[in-house]
């Protein structure tokens, strides 16, 4: 008789694209998942999940997974495959590839990635280094803090900022458009603890959002007016008097300079812009002044309207007016991994690129297939194939009918790397199974917390499912490369990727200490101390907070990423160096669209999935329900829409139904429909369909947030 299999847990890493990143055990028994918990010993996280995840194991188990190749044998759409082998399908990607090489030039080939895989090894650079060798278009990635990430490093360079775990020492925190219980779970437990102490805990949002509800305040601005508050917060501190002068004197340049410009913004202006009170405008500026240290955390919706850049610049300024840098607590916290010692270089190859490749932004594919896109026009190369991983670009992109017409084309050759049978991988060509993270080794660098997290497998890849480090590895071989970087495995890869000799590093144990615990810090003072600005320090141009920026004076910054975007742009035009508001420009009450389109929607991340992922599971379809539609019951009632009614959302660019939540969570001229779930599963359309691909004002940034549409009963 056979000895039973004994379970067994192993070190595991949540692989999202989530702020938390949390560490995680695996149990299994055999070639079984069975299920996963936190890990209890990690600082942060803490042994909690969220709803995502505390059930991971029904995904890596799930019967809908695509655990084989597939080649396409209905028309384009239709979700119908014959099952292949990996030798046919690389042999029918390699001729068509060839193919379309001989006939357009590599430049026909474009790759699609993003963080349906957040790690290192395998996230949404995994085929940056493959593409690059193949000379494909480039595929620009900003549909997320890339407007954010601009302006904070204009205003601060490249720092770390405010631990988040410090915020438990924090006497005055402000929330801003960040719904932190549904989307950085685990940072909430330190917030309450402040709260629990004595801090203020502000929310600044557009709905009444799960965390508004929790904090002590919420001041619900109208979208796209965040810069509007944050310069009227600048002004009452310069005009009162509340600024810490000896800070501002030592550690910032440009004070001048913003104190002239801060003076267009009054209280007043702003109140009638963002649709709060002077009042409390002035409370919001001078309490935060006078509590330190005073904390702000920015969420990623900061950046998702036509002003979303200038308003992270305003923001960014606030701690060193009032001294918040100071001590632990204070500060601005936006992407702490700029502290990680990490070779991007090893990880991208950006030294593979052949000189004149053009770049295509990911945000702009539905005009990419079409051929609508500047980059694609005739005499360039159109698109003929088109390789998609870590994405789903059908649920997430906009304009999703007109994306759906380019991804139908029959000329369009599509592979997909994917887990399930997504709304993007029914219009490929060849589908080829993608192994979920407990059957791979990975590495998570946080982006919302300062730790390294060690994912190592738990069991073998299912039927036929590959890694994208394994892909890539055989595409590589498939199409001749002769490098011996496509060689390396994993373990090679992860060695590669930071810099281990890095004091940090040395001094928490590295590599061997990752592997064997699970995770490490990777910034050596503990957040009881974390203050590395205390004194300044700022890696800036001028080592100091740039409230005047030296990288925007004389034109164009330095690096794709500042690129200005917004249509109102143009790149290399110059970038104001001040702060300033940009206010939204579909969602202005004066736009031209107001009378057909009277309501302005916003698309946050659902409590329940995480953009795309978990739309097709059953946990997670019961709790988060049918897609939903939140509007103000004076809204409702002009329309005869009923609580429970269903609902078509539109606009020009097209529409989506919904089931109507009538709450005063959200404002009047305001509907909220969470993102994430499946078209074809919805009737066909989400909310992607009604979005714009218009820019931002930097960063190539997205522009959900800034969106016009009318509300219909069915």
């Amino acid at each position: 008789m056979p000895k039973p299999v004994q379970a067994h847990e192993i070190i595991a890493a949540c692989p999202h694209d989530c702020s938390d990143n949390c560490s995680m055990l695996w149990t299994a028994e055999g070639q079984t998942l069975t299920s996963v918990r936190g890990h209890p010993d990690h600082p942060y996280t803490r042994g909690g999940l969220c709803v995502k995840v505390n059930h991971y194991e029904e995904r890596v188990m799930s019967e809908d997974r695509v655990l084989y190749p597939l080649r396409r044998s209905g028309p384009k759409g239709s979700g119908r495959f014959e099952r292949i082998s990996w030798d046919e399908a690389l042999k029918t990607i390699g001729e068509r590839w060839r193919s379309i090489i001989d006939k357009y030039g590599t430049q026909a080939i474009l790759p699609y990635a993003y963080m349906g895989n957040a790690g290192m090894l395998n996230g949404a650079w995994s085929g940056d280094p493959f593409f690059n060798k193949l000379g494909a278009s480039i595929a620009e990635k900003t549909f997320c803090d890339s407007g954010s990430a601009s302006a904070y490093l204009m205003t601060l360079g490249p720092c770390a900022g405010l631990d988040t775990e410090s915020f438990a020492h924090s006497k005055f925190i402000i929330l801003w458009a960040c719904n932190t219980i549904s989307t950085s779970l685990h940072h909430w437990p330190f917030i309450a603890e402040a709260q629990k102490n004595g801090a203020k805990v502000v929310v600044i949002d557009p709905v009444r959002s799960r965390t508004a509800k929790k904090a002590d305040w919420h001041l619900p601005i109208r979208p796209g007016t965040d810069g509007m508050l944050a310069l009227a917060m600048i002004n009452i501190l310069i005009s009162e008097g509340l600024c810490d002068d000896d800070y501002v004197a030592q550690h910032t340049v440009g004070y001048d300079d913003l104190k002239v410009r801060a003076s267009e913004y009054t209280p007043e202006r702003a109140a009638e812009a963002c649709g709060v009170s002077a009042d409390d405008i002035r409370t919001l500026a001078r309490e935060y002044a006078a509590n330190q240290p005073s904390a702000i955390r920015i969420g990623v919706a900061i950046e998702r309207h036509t002003g979303g850049g200038q308003a992270v610049r305003a923001i960014s300024c606030l701690p060193a007016l009032v001294g918040a840098w100071r001590r632990p607590g204070g500060g601005v916290y936006q992407l702490p991994l700029w502290a990680c010692p990490t070779h991007w270089g090893n990880i991208l190859r950006p030294d593979f690129i052949k000189p004149g490749t053009r770049v295509i932004n990911q945000w702009k594919l539905a005009d990419t297939l079409l051929g609508a896109a500047p980059e694609v026009r005739s005499p360039a190369p159109p698109i003929k194939s088109l390789f998609v991983y870590c994405s789903n670009p059908v649920v997430v992109a906009p304009e999703q009918q007109r994306l759906l017409e380019g991804l139908a084309r029959e000329d369009l050759f599509t592979v997909v790397h994917e887990q399930f049978m997504t709304d993007t991988a029914r219009y490929a060509d060849i589908v080829l199974p993608a192994a979920t993270v407990a059957e791979h080794a990975e590495v998570i660098v946080s982006w919302g917390s300062f730790y390294i997290n060690y994912n190592r497998a738990a069991i073998e890849p299912l039927g036929e499912s590959v890694s994208n480090t394994e892909m890539f590895r055989r595409l590589a071989k498939e199409m001749a490369f002769d490098d011996p970087f496509f060689e390396r495995d994993d373990e090679q890869m992860l060695a590669d990727a930071f810099d281990w000799s890095a004091p940090v590093f040395e001094t928490n144990g590295g590599l061997d200490a990752l592997k064997n615990q699970g995770f490490i810090r990777y910034v050596a003072e503990g957040p009881e101390s974390f203050a590395p600005h205390a004194n300044g320090g700022f890696p800036t141009p001028s080592g100091k907070v740039e409230l005047l920026s030296a990288m925007a004076e004389g034109g164009n910054m330095v690096g794709g990423i500042f690129r200005q975007g917004s249509e109102e742009f143009q790149d290399g035009a110059p970038v104001d160096p001040l702060p300033h508001y940009i206010p939204p420009q579909e969602t202005a009450p004066d736009s031209s669209l107001a009378a057909k389109y009277p309501l302005a929607i916003i698309s946050p991340k659902s409590h329940a999935m995480l953009n795309s992922q978990y739309a097709n599971l059953a946990r997670q379809k019961r709790h988060a329900g049918e897609q939903q539609v939140r509007i103000h019951p004076q809204d409702a009632a002009s329309r005869q829409i009923a609580d429970g009614d269903r609902v078509s959302v539109m606009n020009d660019r097209g529409s989506f139904t919904a089931r109507a939540v009538v709450t005063d969570d959200v404002q009047v001229g305001l509907v909220s429909a969470p993102l994430g779930y499946w078209a074809h599963t919805s009737g066909g359309s989400s909310v992607a369909a009604v979005n714009s691909s218009r820019w931002a004002d930097m960063g190539r940034a997205p522009t959900f947030s800034d969106t016009r549409v009318e509300v219909a009963k069915l």
